[in-house]
């Protein structure tokens, strides 16, 4: 089985990983100015989704221009999310975008929807793989891809958690495979225990209205939001809901069986209060003393960019960021040096910051757990920003492990 990385090597976005130059699992982008996307110009027969974030699903609707027409396998959160992510961006980007409306609905002529240990054939390139999605435990949908050829038993972890969360219940599956392709977001770092975190985040959010001032939540639409609103649940806070969560919330909840609780989800949407933005209510919730959970979860843009201006003076108001800042953002930059990107202008943020580490991904513990079923497989490490460093620590670990660059092939 021969495996090229046209992205997510010894990085973090645009994963694409083309088997046999045939089967290609994930086709994502990485946001920014420019955007950057997966190398070359792959032609698949098939394509295999992990999970509907845009560093993994963002491109694939490229494949559909002229009259290429791969299938395209997912579960169905992962369908339904790439729509919503594809729509964005093209709202987002317009006469720039790689594709148009008609490629996104395009989807819906080739796509075949799968649930976990439901395993499936696909042809590509002449070979007949066998394909079974795992729960990867990192947003609603999100799997591990395991791949057969009959010979070598791939499995490319996509991202994954490996604790239980208070949205998802953490990965488990563990198949037999000869290579692995394992995410290595957070190989340097142990998170906070999540309870400590649930308990900080809920009583830094009633302190703040307890002040009088206003929480500001900025989190990323797919899973975030909805771990954050199944926080809130448990406590007296009803907090407002902005942005493309409130989309993707109504989604999630029409797929029970990929959350962990769908009851405290259900109980939990139905706390939170939908933000129109019409005859100006973010002004009159702004200046509320409220829990305002929006988008974006880095400050790249979304209704939180309205929020901010507003509250951005008073240091009784807070702004609990709930997820990794990217260097390069304004997230990061707010975080880091109290200012950020407004209105074409760098100005101070005089309301306090806060950093709670809801991350989705296996920390180095997680990643170490998860491998010790794999000491005797192939390790590609990859999704990283210490590539190498990883790999080099697997391999002095007793490991066979590599950490590919983008472009590269590997034989397994």
């Amino acid at each position: 089985m021969e495996i090229q990385f046209l992205g997510g090597a010894r990085e973090v976005g645009r994963s694409a990983i083309l088997v046999d130059d045939a089967l290609l699992l994930d086709y994502g982008m990485l946001t920014g100015e420019p955007p950057q996307y997966p190398v070359g110009r792959p032609e698949p027969d098939a394509v295999v989704v992990s999970h509907g974030h845009l560093d993994h699903v963002g491109q694939v609707p490229a494949l559909l221009r002229g009259d290429r027409r791969p299938s395209i396998h997912w579960t169905p959160p992962t369908a339904e999310l790439a729509r919503v992510l594809a729509r964005d961006t093209l709202k987002l980007r317009g006469y720039e975008c790689t594709f148009t409306e008609s490629h996104v609905q395009r989807l819906g002529e080739v796509e075949q929807r799968h649930g976990y240990g439901e395993p499936f054939t696909v042809a590509a390139g002449g070979t007949e793989y066998e394909i079974t999605f795992h729960n990867a435990g990192h947003i609603p949908g999100s799997a591990h891809v395991f791949v057969t050829d009959g010979d070598t038993r791939l499995l490319y972890t996509g991202d994954f958690h490996t604790d239980d969360t208070r949205l998802l219940s953490g990965s488990t599956a563990r198949p037999d495979a000869d290579a692995v392709i394992c995410e290595s977001t957070y190989s340097d770092v142990t998170h906070e225990d999540r309870a400590r975190v649930e308990e900080r985040f809920v009583e830094t959010v009633r302190t703040t209205r307890y002040e009088g001032g206003t929480a500001l939540i900025p989190a990323f639409a797919i899973g975030r939001t909805q771990e954050v609103l199944t926080v809130l649940e448990d406590t007296e806070i009803r907090p407002y809901l902005d942005g493309m969560g409130q989309r993707v919330t109504d989604i999630v909840r029409r797929y029970p069986e990929y959350v962990r609780d769908p009851e405290a989800l259900r109980r939990a949407k139905s706390g939170a209060r939908y933000v129109t933005g019409h005859d100006g209510q973010r002004e009159r919730i702004a200046a509320d003393n409220e829990a305002i959970v929006t988008t974006s979860g880095m400050l790249s843009g979304g209704p939180v960019m309205r929020y901010l201006p507003m509250l951005r003076s008073d240091p009784t108001n807070r702004v609990c960021l709930t997820g990794y800042q990217v260097e390069g953002t304004n997230g990061r930059q707010l975080l880091e040096h109290g200012r950020c990107e407004l209105d074409g202008g760098v100005v101070p943020v005089a309301a306090r910051v806060e950093l709670f580490d809801f991350s989705a991904h296996a920390d180095r513990d997680g990643l170490r757990s998860f491998l010790d079923d794999y000491r005797g497989a192939t390790v590609l490490v990859n999704h990283g920003d210490r590539c190498p460093t990883f790999a080099e620590e697997l391999r002095a670990d007793g490991y066979d492990a590599a950490a590919p660059s983008v472009g590269e092939r590997v034989t397994v």
